[in-house]
């Protein structure tokens, strides 16, 4: 795209720069901390009904157009060219970087931000080039983010003011109409789920770390399911912590960053993540004392969903580059506010697709208007939104590889027992991070395992540092038979929900 007529252009200019240029066009605020604070307004976290795919000859037969959102080449074009309009006369802010931090497999990329806080994201989210590889940088994709530009549904073919459109045959990605900063990141994510399966590489959202035996695990899960959380362990070293590609060779980063989410975030429970937002750093949302500028982690006046962005560099512990080998053991989390999963539970390699497919956790009474009891979310291969292609790529293509390195899966629940949400009690981060430990320790190899009915899942009878009587769910609800409806009433979902893979 050109951008001679672009009123300044700043290209790669330094964090310290952008900091600066943000703060004196007031886009943000500093904190205490030195990273900034930015708002989003209306839109505090991703807008899935306005993602759309430019329907073309190239990828019209490879996506699956059941779970996405078609805009006709005739409607990108009209948008395309009313965004470069709008762009004439305007101050902007270019990143040229990278995605995957495998070459091989590496993806060049272009981000264009009305915002010098969105080129700042950008910058601590991406894979950063040296001087060497900036000289001789040629995109693949560019990304075009003007969040002041609003789209005429009318006109542009779209559902709102608000679109995120990913033209594959021009490489181009159109986001305007929303100020959150995540949906740069998971348009290439979305690229990128289209592009590493045709080189026979499985992308996945996941975390994932490396122990010094070379022991990889991968973490698999939905927003607010501990992703993050588990994969920034002092005493393992970090490959990422959400999005990868696993290749012949083995696991790699897509980023060259984090995007943790900060609600009520500690330095107690996550010093890792805690220590991290430094100088550089973006928050989201997050709410800071007008006279201090201390960050408020536990205020979620404007929303739960709460981000921090830092470079991955900020994790004491994390890869350079961010490349291992092939898993040892894959954990699916999910939060269930049913209070009715367990803990950790052994997957047979069947049931670990049934799981990948099924990607569940729950939303909680009170967090959206009209939710007053533990609601259950299915989302295929923990990341529908971001799937171009059909689930079963994903899936055959993580069952192969599972089969081929005998990868031992778990499933493990960071939710609720003792009975639902409002009821139960959380699991502790403590006996979590106890499970996952003896998980990627082989110590479960040991253990006695008994079947738990409802689900006919394989649970531990024992697990080193934490109390026997938690590991079976039913044992912890007083009230049996409620246990037994609220479980029947989980497992028929996901039979319902299974169906449209019969």
């Amino acid at each position: 795209m050109e951008l001679n007529n672009a009123l300044k252009l700043h290209f790669n200019i330094t964090p310290s720069q952008l900091i600066e240029i943000a703060i004196k066009r007031k886009e943000v605020q500093l904190s205490s901390s030195g990273a900034i604070v930015a708002k989003t307004g209306k839109y505090t976290g991703r807008s899935p009904k306005d993602k759309f795919i430019v329907k073309e000859l190239a990828s019209e037969l490879a996506i699956d157009w059941k779970t996405n959102q078609q805009m006709t080449s005739a409607n990108f074009d009209l948008l395309l060219k009313d965004v470069s309009n709008y762009l004439e006369e305007k101050e902007l802010f270019v990143f040229d970087g990278f995605a995957g931090a495998d070459q091989a497999y590496r993806l060049s990329i272009r981000i264009i931000n009305e915002y010098a806080w969105h080129n700042l994201f950008a910058h601590q989210l991406f894979i950063r080039p040296t001087k060497e590889e900036l000289a001789v940088h040629k995109e693949d994709f560019t990304v075009i983010c003007v969040p002041n530009f609003e789209a005429t549904p009318s006109i542009h073919g779209t559902n709102s003011e608000t679109f995120i459109v990913i033209n594959f045959d021009k490489k181009i990605v159109l986001i305007g109409g929303t100020q959150y900063a995540g949906e740069i990141k998971k348009s290439i994510f979305t690229i990128m789920n289209y592009l590493l399966p045709i080189n026979d590489v499985l992308s996945m959202h996941c975390s994932a770390n490396k122990g010094l035996n070379e022991d990889v695990a991968l973490f698999f899960g939905l927003s607010g399911t501990g992703k993050t959380t588990l994969s920034a362990d002092a005493n393992r070293m970090l490959i990422g912590d959400d999005e990868h590609g696993w290749s012949d060779k083995g696991v790699f980063n897509i980023e060259g960053g984090c995007y943790a989410k900060c609600i009520n975030l500690s330095e107690e429970k996550e010093p890792e993540i805690f220590r991290a937002i430094t100088y550089g750093s973006v928050l989201e949302n997050v709410i800071i004392d007008p006279h201090t500028h201390l960050a408020d982690y536990n205020d979620c006046s404007l929303t739960e969903n709460t981000r921090a962005a830092y470079p991955i560099h900020n994790i004491p512990h994390a890869l350079n580059p961010s490349t291992a080998g092939h898993p040892n053991v894959i954990f699916f989390l999910t939060a269930d506010a049913f209070g009715v999963l367990p803990p950790i539970s052994k997957l047979s390699k069947e049931h670990a697709m049934y799981y990948f497919l099924s990607g569940y956790t729950s939303k909680l009474a009170g967090t959206e208007r009209g939710i007053t009891e533990p609601e259950a979310t299915f989302s295929t291969c923990f990341g529908a939104p971001f799937l171009p292609l059909s689930p079963r790529v994903y899936a055959e293509m993580l069952g192969e590889k599972i089969r081929k390195h005998d990868v031992d899966v778990y499933l493990i629940n960071t939710g609720w027992s003792g009975g639902p949400y409002g009821i139960g009690e959380r699991i502790s981060l403590s006996h979590t991070r106890a499970m996952v430990t003896a998980a990627i320790e082989g110590q479960l190899a040991y253990t006695e395992f008994e079947m738990e009915r409802s689900f006919g899942l394989n649970i531990p009878k024992s697990c080193p540092n934490v109390p026997s009587e938690i590991l079976n769910p039913r044992n912890t609800w007083k009230d049996k038979e409620a246990y037994d409806i609220q479980a029947t009433k989980l497992t028929n979902l996901f039979r319902e929900n299974f169906e449209k893979f019969s």
